[in-house]
């Protein structure tokens, strides 16, 4: 291997494709859906590099089609978690120890085969068992993988370019070591790249990790486990055990070798995860890193300056894309009563019209919600805007389960600052609308603030600049991605590194240099090339 410097190619983003009729690449998913909704897979655990069968299988279904299988996942217990332990320490030494490049080009070969020959599978592989749609697959499980790989290996080289200044006769350098033990990585259902990211972000620094997928997400997770395979990932580098987190998490949190968690969830887990850690605190080796992105409330606030026509497409996009199931979609939007008098039925006509159904059928907009507890909050917060006091349902809410989980794109108005749909996470096709008075635009701004625990997300709409100044001000803490005259979705890799605060999470930016520096621990280093032969110093004399 040479010794020279070698620079990873340049990245840039992923070209995300439109599926247009006609287009060669609609014909293609349309071909590899038809062929992956004919099938009926297995999928098993794949610990050091082998497939593993528990015989404890669960049904995998499409979320807007739950009579139709997809396949049968296995499911791990403590003895398979220990297992995947094992398997992750004995990679270690060697993988660890590999120059930097080595283990970057496996990924930028992942990169590539996602971007040519595995785009498809992986994109139907999201719709049918996340219900996306070809978009929103596109974007997510095409487009911004590709990135997380590509620019983690560039934001990885200018990492281990970062060197301490030496003074004359010394050479001081900074070694960034991979993390002793293995990572824990627990991914979501909504984002395919979150659960490319998560265990390989690590990984690219030198870690190897336990990989426990969402139970809502074990089609997508297993081609993924596949395209790493093909890509040469070397055995028990990345372990994916399929399973229910209660169950497998305090294993692997138990075992002294554990040296990293890295999550994306609920709020309400991740604390969980956390307290876990803390009473394990005393048999680790090392303080492990804690690396979280959890929940959010997140929000639109008009100013009266604002485009009507840029505002409502921002909440129609930002609120019902993957039917609300992202941690930064629009979940409260407050509106000037002289504007929400203009955009009320305009709103109301336009999210009428949004058509759902089967992510297979390209005409529809959104497709089902992940699973029944989901489609059962979702009906129970509907409910109570139903019949509570100071609510109303503006359009949707209405509901059906019999061939899927389907829950319309709801707009709810509340003239109750204190709400608890204003205030909690439903992670759904739900917006709740506030009108405030006109001059009360800054103390609008405070309630945003300090009314909920979250900083994930946010979006301010104003021509005037003084209310865009306000709105930044004020709302520094309320959102780490902050957008301006945009829906607070949709960051890109590259372009907006993503992440939040507060109850929110760790805020270590995904897509950035600053979450890879989690996965390493630095070693300085100092070379003295003609060290004193005398302890006395001038002084003495």
């Amino acid at each position: 291997m040479s010794d020279a410097f070698q620079p990873p190619p340049l990245p840039a983003n992923e070209p995300v494709f439109d599926y247009a009729p006609g287009s060669p690449e609609r014909v293609s998913l349309q071909r590899r859906l038809a062929e992956m909704w004919g099938e009926e897979i297995e999928m098993p655990l794949v610990i050091g590099g082998e497939d593993v069968r528990t015989g404890r299988t669960v049904p995998i279904v499409a979320p807007h089609d739950t009579h139709h299988r997809l396949g049968t996942a296995h499911w791990a217990g403590p003895a398979e978690l220990d297992r995947a332990v094992e398997a992750a320490r004995a990679a270690w030494p060697e993988w660890s120890s590999l120059p930097w490049t080595e283990r970057a080009a496996v990924f930028l070969r992942a990169a590539e085969l996602l971007s040519g020959p595995w785009r498809d599978t992986l994109n139907a592989a999201t719709m049918l068992g996340q219900s996306k749609t070809a978009h929103q697959a596109e974007i997510d499980s095409a487009a911004e993988l590709c990135d997380f790989w590509r620019f983690n290996v560039a934001y990885a080289a200018r990492l281990y370019q970062e060197q301490p200044i030496s003074s004359p006769g010394t050479w001081n350098r900074m070694e960034y070591r991979p993390l002793e033990g293995f990572v824990l990585a627990i991914t979501p259902f909504n984002f395919t790249s979150i659960a490319g990211n998560l265990p390989s972000a690590p990984a690219l620094m030198g870690c190897t990790v336990v990989w426990k997928p969402s139970e809502s997400a074990a089609l997508s997770a297993h081609y993924l486990m596949r395209l790493w395979q093909e890509a040469g990932l070397p055995a028990g580098v990345i372990n994916l055990v399929h399973g229910p987190g209660a169950e497998l998490a305090p294993v692997a949190l138990a075992q002294p070798e554990f040296s990293g968690l890295h999550f994306t969830g609920s709020t309400a887990v991740f604390r969980g995860l956390w307290s876990q850690v803390g009473e394990n605190l005393g048999r680790y080796r090392n303080f492990p890193r804690l690396v979280g992105e959890t929940g959010g409330k997140d929000f639109i606030v008009a100013h009266a300056s604002a485009d009507p026509d840029a505002l409502l497409a921002a909440i129609v996009r930002g609120s019902f894309e993957y039917q609300g199931q992202k941690c930064s979609a629009a979940s409260r939007v407050f509106v000037p009563d002289s504007l929400w008098a203009r955009l009320r039925d305009r709103l109301a006509e336009e999210v009428a019209a949004i058509p759902m159904g089967d992510v297979a059928d390209f005409r529809n907009f959104m497709g089902a919600v992940i699973n029944r507890s989901a489609f059962e909050r979702h009906a129970e917060a509907i409910g109570e805007a139903r019949t509570r006091s100071g609510h109303r349902v503006l359009v949707g809410g209405g509901t059906d389960d019999q061939r899927g989980w389907f829950v319309q794109p709801t707009v709810v108005v509340t003239e109750d600052p204190t709400s608890r749909l204003l205030r909690e996470e439903l992670f759904g096709p739900i917006v709740t609308v506030m009108a405030y008075p006109e001059r009360e635009y800054e103390a609008t701004l405070d309630l945003i603030d300090r009314s909920v625990p979250y900083g994930l997300t946010g979006a301010v709409f104003a021509h005037d600049r003084a209310a865009i100044r306000a709105a930044f001000e004020r709302l520094r803490y309320a959102a780490g991605n902050f957008y301006i005259n945009d829906k607070p979705t949709g960051a890109v890799v590259g372009q907006q590194p993503f992440g939040g605060a507060r109850a929110s999470g760790t805020d270590d930016k995904a897509g950035s240099m600053w979450n890879l520096a989690r996965w390493v621990a630095p070693r300085a280093i100092k070379e003295t090339f003609v060290p004193p032969r005398d302890y006395r110093y001038p002084f003495m004399a």
